[in-house]
């Protein structure tokens, strides 16, 4: 049965994964100590960069594996908010973005989807959770949906029920403030079962399967 996953999602130890405000030079707001350490050249597997595989980068290379869409926040696409206009914006990624799959791009402002030569393509929609899970999953060919971020997209998921597994990675940083995925999330660790282990850079990887 396919699931929905979310992978490599960072967290600080005060729970923020993004900043108050996104801007063209901080896709993430002033969240952006939390990827000090991610290593994005081994989202698409350990074999694909010639390196040593560490602890934290193989953990970092299930995040493409059996996945066939994604679903996103506007934020995570764009810093523009309201409707869209022609600047020609497609994306934070340039021609080549890392997904190779369909990503529906959570928006109240629809457009027409967006094609890469490497098999990702943008699909603009105006839905509720359950109903924008319901379309990634006729996109997604049988296999898993990826819900990718941002922390307000997560815990929208999350609060829908609709989340299955998450790897969360707590940073060892105090941000202070910023969005957390744990408002209006009172004991959502109920629905899970969770496991953690802390690897040799300090990060904390924590496991959550949905209890079936």
């Amino acid at each position: 049965m396919a699931r929905t996953r979310v992978h490599n999602f960072f967290v600080s130890l005060d729970g923020y994964s993004a900043g108050e405000t996104i801007t063209l030079d901080k896709p993430i707001g002033e969240a952006g100590r939390l990827f000090q350490s991610f290593d994005g050249r081994f989202i698409h597997g350990v074999h694909a960069v010639d390196a040593p595989i560490t602890f934290d980068r193989a953990l970092t290379s299930t995040w493409g594996q059996g996945i066939g869409a994604e679903i996103m926040g506007r934020g995570k696409f764009g810093p523009q908010t309201g409707p869209w206009t022609d600047d020609g914006w497609r994306g934070w990624w340039g021609d080549e973005p890392p997904f190779r799959t369909p990503v529906v791009v959570l928006t109240h402002h629809a457009r027409e989807p967006i094609s890469f030569a490497n098999g990702t393509s943008f699909h603009f929609l105006d839905a509720s959770p359950a109903d924008a899970l319901e379309h990634a999953r006729g996109l997604a060919d049988g296999q898993d949906v990826r819900i990718g971020g941002g922390p307000s997209t997560v815990r929208q998921f999350l609060q829908a029920d609709l989340v299955d597994f998450m790897h969360l990675v707590t940073v060892p940083i105090v941000l202070g403030r910023g969005v957390s995925i744990w408002d209006v999330l009172a004991e959502v660790q109920d629905r899970f079962t969770v496991e953690s282990t802390t690897s040799p850079s300090g990060l904390t990887h924590q496991f959550w399967n949905r209890n079936r």
